[in-house]
């Protein structure tokens, strides 16, 4: 028997924690562990409980999503077991998400989301993947490249890529899917996704969200 994924569900609605809950827990290889109320019992509980992937509300009281996802993924005292967090949001990509991202976090996915797609979401972070979809990843280009340019420490951890692994990067940067970056450089798709995996090696890179991140950082990718 293989070991089951386990999640923490953070919302500050006691319907939602608990449909969510029903729905995972009848899963093949995923198991709830905790639900939390708010952000600073999330915290608590993801150091308590050490679970595989958080499902974490952007709005809450006491202390919201993004600042919990900070202090859980950026902790001072770092944790023994760093856990996967995916936003839960009721808007398509809205102001707060952008930050959530930024503090780490492997993607988001809306409140209303299809039972399939919860447990899909997380089986997806769990992998190590990033739960951005290509049109949502370019909308958040978008919104990254609006805001002040951050330094370009970036630039000198590019040294150890080859020709082709920068190719890819500007591509993931640009927002594109596997199969569009195959199609793009005349490659094969598990080609592409060798790559990828050794730019997150390389580049010290948690998902496919830091690797945009890096892109823009490092002036691979422009705005437009």
């Amino acid at each position: 028997m293989t070991d089951r994924i386990t999640v923490l569900i953070a919302d500050d609605q006691a319907m939602v924690r608990a449909g969510f809950a029903a729905l995972l827990d009848a899963q093949d290889g995923i198991r709830v562990v905790g639900q939390a109320r708010d952000g600073v019992e999330a915290e608590r509980l993801a150091r308590e409980l050490r679970p595989d992937v958080i499902l974490m509300d952007v709005r809450m009281p006491e202390r919201d999503g993004i600042e919990a996802t900070r202090r859980i993924l950026q902790p001072e005292r770092p944790l023994p077991h760093v856990p996967r967090i995916v936003m839960l949001t009721t808007f398509d990509i809205d102001e707060y998400v952008y930050d959530a991202l930024r503090a780490g976090a492997s993607g988001f996915l809306l409140k209303d989301a299809l039972p399939e797609e919860l447990t899909q979401a997380v089986r997806v972070v769990a992998a190590g993947e990033a739960l951005l979809a290509p049109s949502v990843t370019r909308r958040f280009i978008e919104r990254f490249a609006a805001q002040p340019a951050a330094p370009r420490r970036a630039e000198l951890r590019l040294n150890a890529l080859t020709d082709r692994e920068r190719e890819v990067l500007v591509l993931v940067g640009r927002g594109l899917a596997n199969g569009e970056i195959a199609r793009e450089l005349f490659i094969g798709e598990q080609t592409v996704k060798t790559h990828v995996s050794k730019l997150l090696q390389k580049l010290d890179a948690r998902d496919r969200v830091q690797l945009v991140i890096t892109a823009y950082d490092a002036g691979l990718v422009q705005p437009g």
